[in-house]
């Protein structure tokens, strides 16, 4: 095997440890010496290819772009004809791959950008990078959706786009303080209704049942609406006395 192969090889599995470790850990607790462990690497082959660990951290987040971004370009939703149909398969498909243990489907950018947003600025850039990158692959279609189904929308492709990873990233939030991935998926279902509705309002004017309440109007209590009861019975009953 030639040189050059074996040290890609080795940089591969350093940075492979990283996307695992880093997520289980988070970056700050994460040490060189955790990352030599499991990638089955000394400090030497790690230092090697990487000065430091925040150089690693960088290329970390550029392979976790090229590891994510070809799992979504390869997904099935990406098969089907309408666009709406794809946004939603989408989620169905981040619902889906909530599987495993917390640092298999939890997201390293996402992950990494909580802790360091306010003491690495490159490691912050690369993760807004990264998820606003994902973000836009979602703008072709949401726009095409918007102009098929003629929605007159004061909101952009790209910021229900970014609004979809909020709901991702929070998802993962809950999901870690939980320990577990049902509120995730919980929350995914929620997000497919949303995105639902939003591109066909007039499902919930089909649905509703009973006409709005006037504006000026107030809810009667449950002791005004008693009174009146007893009113209505009382004179019920005096009306009955007077016809015989």
């Amino acid at each position: 095997m030639k040189s050059a192969q074996i040290q890609h090889e080795s940089k591969t599995k350093i940075l492979n440890a990283a996307l695992h470790v880093i997520r289980a850990k988070g970056y700050t607790a994460t040490r060189i010496e955790d990352l030599c462990e499991a990638a089955g690497l000394t400090k030497g082959s790690f230092f090697h290819h990487f000065s430091s660990k925040e150089e690693l951290a960088l290329a970390a987040a550029e392979h976790w772009n090229t590891v994510t971004g070809g799992l979504f370009a390869t997904a099935p939703y990406r098969t089907l004809v309408d666009p709406l149909d794809r946004l939603l398969a989408y989620v169905d498909f981040r619902k889906a791959i909530l599987q495993g243990e917390l640092p298999d489907f939890t997201c390293f950018v996402g992950t990494m950008v909580q802790e360091v947003y306010g003491t690495h600025p490159p490691i912050r850039q690369a993760c807004e990078q990264s998820i606003g990158g994902h973000a836009a692959t979602l703008e072709p279609d949401i726009a095409e959706a918007i102009r098929q189904r003629g929605i007159a929308a004061d909101w952009s492709p790209r910021s229900l786009a970014l609004y979809i990873q909020a709901v991702i990233q929070g998802a993962f939030i809950l999901a870690k303080a939980q320990d577990g991935p049902e509120v995730a998926a919980a929350c995914l279902d929620h997000l497919r209704r949303y995105l639902e509705l939003l591109f066909n309002p007039s499902a919930t004017k089909e649905t509703t049942s009973c006409p709005p309440r006037p504006i000026n109007s107030k809810p009667i209590s449950t002791t005004a609406a008693t009174a009146h009861r007893r009113s209505v019975s009382t004179k019920k009953i005096s009306a009955e006395k007077s016809q015989r």
